[in-house]
């Protein structure tokens, strides 16, 4: 889970005997993308992706579409690409 953690983010931990055993983050995070192939004008669209990393480290694949800068929702519990915000 550590792909979804940022600075400041409001998470929930579980402890067992004072320790830190597992944490729970958001269902859906917020996330810029930091590097990814520039989008080919023209290309088809029907169900392409490409591999983006994002400013965790996480990589996860987004649409042709994105661009690095953008922000990106990212579904938490299966680690797909929800939407451009």
């Amino acid at each position: 889970n550590a792909g979804y953690l940022t600075d400041g983010m409001m998470i929930t931990a579980e402890y067992c005997e004072g320790r830190v055993v597992g944490i729970d983050p958001p269902m859906f995070v917020e996330l810029r993308v930091t590097e990814t192939t520039p989008n080919i004008k023209g290309a088809a669209v029907q169900n392409t992706s490409k591999p983006a990393k994002l400013e965790t480290g996480l990589e996860i694949k987004v649409p042709p579409y994105i661009e690095e800068g953008d922000r990106v929702k990212v579904d938490t519990r299966t680690g797909e690409f929800v939407e451009r915000l």
